[in-house]
């Protein structure tokens, strides 16, 4: 394989996007933790209005699902939190081992991490903040406390760099073509 500046000439441009965007994902989630930590309030109050469904409609037989525990509502913060932390050094780590990797040409571990990150945040948003949040807890019928937009734009951005770090050709490899058939 010819090798240009460090980097594999085939799917050179496929891995310099795999790359930049597992950091864009890494930097994002990153900086979403250091506010949830450096502004712990704004954030817990969010978690506590959805999981005390004190502003949606307050249908009798949706209630039954709040939450107002504030001890059990702060713990799902923190292991919120704890989640996006984890979630931003795995794509810290995915970003560096695609920029190492690419100079050796050794890019398999860093799809794999990266795919291991992306996951985690596709299960936050999709499952946490979409399914549990949004449906469970109606989030979507809170004006004010309702993050399924914000949820929705998260889980699309990871889908897609997911998708991209998967096209044949991000590993550096070219796509592996069908066996010509036999006559």
């Amino acid at each position: 394989m010819r090798v240009r500046g460090g980097i594999p000439a085939t799917g050179t441009g496929l891995t310099s996007a795999a790359a930049v965007l597992t950091g864009t994902v890494a930097l994002y989630v990153a900086l979403v933790v250091f506010g949830n930590i450096t502004d712990f309030g704004t954030n817990q109050q969010y978690v506590r209005h959805v999981l005390a469904m004190d502003t949606t409609f307050r249908d009798p037989d949706l209630m039954w699902r709040a939450i107002t525990s504030h001890t059990v509502q702060d713990a799902a913060y923190v292991a919120i939190i704890a989640w996006e932390l984890v979630a931003a050094v795995v794509l810290v780590a995915a970003t560096v081992l695609w920029v190492v990797g690419a100079r050796r040409g050794e890019l398999d571990r860093a799809r794999r991490v990266a795919t291991a990150g992306l996951l985690m945040m596709l299960v936050l948003f999709g499952a946490g903040f979409l399914a549990i949040g949004g449906e469970w807890f109606a989030m979507w019928q809170s004006k004010q406390w309702n993050g399924v937009e914000a949820a929705v734009r998260n889980f699309t951005v990871a889908g897609i760099v997911l998708l991209v770090i998967h096209l044949p050709g991000a590993t550096g490899r070219p796509r592996e073509t069908a066996p010509e058939p036999s006559a």
